[in-house]
């Protein structure tokens, strides 16, 4: 590759590909909290460094093993049941404190569309 060839040039493009992966981790970060695709961006930051950087495609094999790893427990049967299990129990948890609102305080829109 030619940027290879002069060292200058080689470590100026591996600068540029650091800033700019930077800036995409930074963002990842930043829509963590946001509803947002926090960590796909991060990853994908991750991605831009692994194309210079040794270690950063260290991290995205361990990364991958380890979600690989998660996807296939969250296959077991006994793990889906048991999620499936506590998803009912908060779902009627959350819908008997919203019936207990109700009850309690009435149900009141924001607007006000009769008067």
């Amino acid at each position: 590759m030619f940027i290879q060839r002069s060292r200058a040039l080689h470590i100026s493009w591996q600068v540029g590909v650091f800033v700019v992966g930077l800036a995409v981790v930074v963002v990842g970060v930043i829509l963590l909290p946001l509803p947002g695709p926090g960590w796909v961006v991060i990853f994908a930051g991750m991605a831009i460094w692994a194309t210079e950087f040794v270690w950063a495609q260290l991290v995205l094999r361990w990364t991958k093993r380890k979600v690989t790893e998660a996807a296939q427990r969250a296959l077991d049967p006994r793990v889906r049941r048991r999620n499936i299990i506590l998803t009912v129990i908060a779902v009627v948890i959350c819908a008997a404190a919203l019936v207990a609102y109700v009850w309690k305080f009435g149900l009141v829109m924001p607007w006000k569309i009769g008067q």
